[in-house]
């Protein structure tokens, strides 16, 4: 077991970028689903509109917008 020290600093990587847009309004993606063997790229505002009846039928649910309250 290996434990980090606070001088370490964790490198995230996303697999969304600025250049995924929403499928919707064509605002950066944070969410990508995947439905019938396509992606799905939606912002964080259409992502949480649709994310019920999305989910029902996803085979996939890939979601950062956590990266929106981050402080990096």
């Amino acid at each position: 077991m290996t434990l980090s020290t606070p001088s370490e600093t964790a490198v995230l990587e996303y697999r969304l970028t600025a250049v995924d847009r929403c499928d919707s309004c064509g605002a950066q993606a944070y969410i990508a689903a995947e439905v019938n063997g396509s992606e799905l790229l939606f912002c964080a505002h259409h992502g949480r509109k649709y994310e019920e009846k999305l989910r029902a039928v996803a085979t996939s649910w890939h979601d950062e917008t956590a990266r929106l309250s981050s402080e990096d």
